[in-house]
């Protein structure tokens, strides 16, 4: 389904803020795969959303995502093939719009929009009953402007947008780090239940390592631009947050070896 060979990303290159944020990352998440992507700040996560969701071009590397070859793809094209929700939840949706006017737009993700009327009866009756299935109190705000809502229900709201004509790849870029606790555990209750419902394919990338461990089948973690662990099956069902944050500590150790030797290095040779 998702599809990635040998990706490479420098920003500012040939200046000094050249920056390397991806190094040769290869990847293949099968169909129905929901694959969690975790990494320190600067890891290349948020860049390999980004090269997936078409917001740059790669400066190697090719990206396939349901079969098609999107590396020439702008981004607007790739919207019939992903979904993606942000961290912000105020990104994705137009805040004064309605609730069923967001949805409708959403539903025609990726069409021609055309000038005929994209909300009827029974897309009302539809969209009703989605939003009653998230459990967010939203049954009578179908007619509200989706701005006056709350963060969570409009993180819910966006992730049912996201998900409407279900994407080839869904996207998650940390989409509960900006709600509180008890909010944000009912939008990953909601995240399980919409990839487990539909089959889909979805890629998240969290900072919490009880989210990593709980959720998903597949477990990445990626340092410096490069996947260093990619734990799946029985072994993904095993790990615990302490085993997560143990390979962060020996990578942090890693690196402050290599830190070392270049600065002895450049004592003894410069």
């Amino acid at each position: 389904m998702l599809k990635i060979n040998n990706l490479h990303k420098k920003f500012n290159a040939g200046t000094p803020n050249e920056v390397y944020s991806l190094k040769g990352v290869s990847l293949l998440i099968e169909e129905g795969t929901f694959c969690i992507v975790i990494g320190s700040n600067g890891s290349g996560k948020s860049t390999l959303m980004n090269a997936i969701a078409g917001v740059f071009r790669p400066d190697e590397g090719s990206i396939e995502i349901g079969g098609f070859n999107v590396g020439g793809w702008p981004e607007h094209r790739r919207a019939s093939l992903i979904g993606r929700v942000f961290q912000n939840p105020f990104s994705g949706t137009a805040p004064h719009m309605t609730v069923a006017e967001n949805l409708a737009l959403a539903s025609r993700r990726g069409m021609a929009r055309g000038l005929g009327r994209l909300i009827t009866r029974k897309k009302i009756s539809d969209f009703k009953e989605a939003v009653n299935s998230l459990g967010m109190g939203l049954e009578n705000c179908i007619d509200n402007e989706i701005g006056s809502l709350s963060g969570g229900q409009r993180q819910a709201l966006t992730l049912l947008m996201a998900t409407w004509l279900r994407p080839k790849i869904l996207l998650l870029d940390e989409h509960t780090a900006a709600l509180d606790p008890k909010t944000a555990d009912r939008v990953i209750q909601i995240t399980r239940d919409i990839v487990s419902k539909n089959r889909l394919t979805a890629l998240m990338v969290t900072h919490s390592m009880q989210q990593a461990v709980n959720l998903g089948d597949r477990l990445i973690m990626m340092h410096k631009g490069q996947i260093v662990e990619d734990i799946r099956g029985a072994q993904k069902k095993r790990t615990m947050p302490e085993h997560l944050l143990a390979k962060f500590e020996e990578l942090r150790r890693m690196e402050q070896l290599d830190y070392g030797a270049t600065e002895m290095l450049k004592k003894n040779y410069i």
